[in-house]
């Protein structure tokens, strides 16, 4: 694995390279050359041969926060994955492609994007233009891919993405039609779940605070609908910016409203110390619900007891299927708990099955037909993935096939509440005081 500008821990898990090969092609013999008109006539020249190019890897290039401030996510959230599926497929000699009749390993070339969303775009290009990359793999959250998926289509390259999804990427992809979106998101299908689950439990008012950016602002935005329509009013509404380092004012403002729900719609760095400042403020509201971060297992591993009855974005649990079951054995038993991703781990692992099944069915690396091949999936003619049998939706992947949408830290696990038939325990409502002590 090729790594690039590694300014975090040293980049030793990954992809197993096997094998350097470049493209080459062979031409027949050189004609003879015309004879004398007193000689007899040359024989004619040979055709020249048809052979298909050599071919070793399947090279991948991505653009990682490999530092800066999303480093946190994006090394709890699809780096575990990547780190984890490369090799078992290398293991087993790589992706078979019919067109150059063999299997061929997967090498990843990797950059750090410090976490910025300029740098990104720069080494995107650099992975297209520059190394030739075969595929591209997905940047890290929402602001990052909405910026990568224009650039993957202008230059023909399928992207299946990871963190991130937006209500504007969706409105976007008629026109990004190589660009395929794994994860659940706000109204995809989190938020009219959530509204769902808290009114029938009796909530009737929120205080939703949220990040200062477009996953905050999506995230905001419908929750001031899905709210209403299940009869809970926001009678709160507070944007937070990025570089918030005092939340006590919106804790005490959101404890003044007397809401039942408390949102915090944002990331780590601002839903961890908003957490903490409940605890501290004695701020208790019946449904406490955090964006990316509560379902990480960082989250509990930094607040341990006191995350009992907090709520987040999942999509499995243990219970899920047999198939997840086994998936949470393969990435988590025996790693550190801060790995343990309960929102996107499958949907990430679900893209690269997606990615290797439509490399197989196409028979070639031939950009255009995968997308076709990962297009035209549908209920009758699915893929197989870890999620079972998987689809998109005009670009999005179907909500038939998430195991959950909610989760909520119960007993130290953080099992699906909703939607409700997916369920892998009840949900607590209110949820319990914080510890003391």
């Amino acid at each position: 694995m090729d790594t690039k500008d590694l300014s975090r821990r040293e980049f030793l898990r990954g992809a197993a390279v096997a094998g350097a090969g470049l493209a080459a092609a062979a031409c027949g013999p050189t004609p003879a050359p015309t004879a004398a008109p007193t000689e007899a006539p040359a024989a004619a020249p040979t055709e020249t041969a048809v052979v298909t190019p050599v071919k070793d890897k399947i090279v991948v290039g991505m653009s990682r926060p490999l530092s800066g401030w999303n480093a946190t996510i994006g090394d709890a959230a699809f780096r575990p994955i990547y780190e984890t599926w490369v090799p078992m497929v290398n293991a087993e000699g790589g992706i078979y492609v019919e067109e150059y009749g063999k299997k061929l390993p997967i090498e990843l070339i990797i950059y750090d994007d410090k976490s910025d969303v300029g740098t990104m775009t720069r080494l995107t290009e650099k992975l297209i233009l520059e190394d030739k990359v075969d595929f591209l793999w997905p940047a890290s959250g929402t602001a990052f891919i909405f910026a990568q998926a224009p650039i993957a289509t202008k230059y023909g390259y399928v992207l299946i993405t990871a963190e991130g999804g937006a209500t504007q990427i969706k409105d976007m992809l008629p026109s990004l039609p190589g660009v395929f979106v794994t994860l659940s998101f706000s109204d995809w299908y989190q938020l009219p779940v959530l509204a769902e689950i808290l009114a029938a439990k009796g909530a009737k008012t929120a205080y939703v605070s949220y990040i200062a950016d477009l996953h905050g602002i999506e995230y905001s935005g419908v929750a001031g609908i899905e709210f209403p329509k299940q009869g809970i009013d926001v009678v709160g509404l507070k944007s937070l910016p990025p570089d918030i380092k005092d939340l006590s004012p919106v804790i005490k403002d959101a404890d003044a409203s007397g809401a039942d729900i408390f949102c915090c719609f944002a990331y780590p760095d601002q839903n961890m110390p908003a957490c903490g400042t409940s605890m501290e403020l004695g701020y208790n509201p019946k449904a406490w619900v955090g964006g990316p971060g509560v379902n990480f297992g960082f989250y509990h591993a930094a607040f341990g007891p006191a995350v009992e009855g907090l709520m987040g974005f999942t999509a499995f649990a243990r219970g899920s299927s047999p198939a997840l079951d086994q998936l949470a054995d393969t990435l988590y038993e025996g790693k550190p708990e801060e790995i343990n991703d309960w929102w996107g781990h499958p949907y990430y692992w679900a893209g690269l099955d997606v990615w290797k099944a439509a490399i197989e069915k196409a028979g070639t690396l031939d950009q255009e037909k995968i997308r076709d091949v990962i297009a035209s999936a549908s209920p009758e003619n699915p893929l197989e993935t870890v999620l079972g049998p998987t689809w998109f939706d005009n670009g999005l992947l179907a909500k038939e096939t998430h195991p959950g949408e909610i989760g909520q830290w119960i007993n130290g696990v953080f099992e699906v509440v909703g939607p409700t038939d997916k369920a892998t325990a009840e949900l607590v409502y209110p949820k319990p005081p914080w510890p003391t002590g």
